[in-house]
């Protein structure tokens, strides 16, 4: 079990499934939702995901184009798991506190678009897969 929760601790949720990997998205709709070379994120089944608290302080913004949508508290702005097609949510690394402990970085994706200033690399123990284009679930 992974426990999460936003900076203010108004939205909270629990992670059932096993995850070992996180996912870097450097895309330009990433870098500025966070303000940062991108967003890591954990990418779990709808039903491997649960809100323990909250939902309701949760908003959601949609991009006028209608193909990108970010989650976040109402309260602190912290960016909050989303749906990531129909059957998953991206769920961001950061507002892991319990469970996540033996996460790693295992993919980059849209690296093709990342800011110039950031550089892409790895722990010198593992090498990190890079997708130029959407994330599958593995399995």
């Amino acid at each position: 079990m992974i426990l999460g929760e936003c900076n203010c601790g108004a939205v909270a949720f629990k992670i059932s499934a096993n995850i070992r990997e996180i996912i870097i998205c450097h895309c330009s709709i990433c870098r500025k939702s966070t303000g940062a070379n991108g967003i890591p994120v954990v990418v779990v089944n709808n039903e491997s995901f649960a809100w323990e608290r909250g939902e309701e302080s949760t908003k959601t913004w949609h991009k006028p184009t209608g193909d990108w949508q970010t989650t976040f508290c109402q309260h602190c702005g912290s960016p909050l798991p989303g749906p990531n097609g129909e059957e998953s949510m991206y769920v961001p690394a950061g507002l892991l506190r319990e469970g996540a402990e033996t996460l790693r970085v295992a993919h980059h994706i849209f690296g093709g678009s990342k800011a110039g200033w950031d550089v892409i690399g790895d722990d010198g123990e593992i090498h990190l897969e890079r997708f130029e284009g959407k994330y599958e679930i593995p399995g």
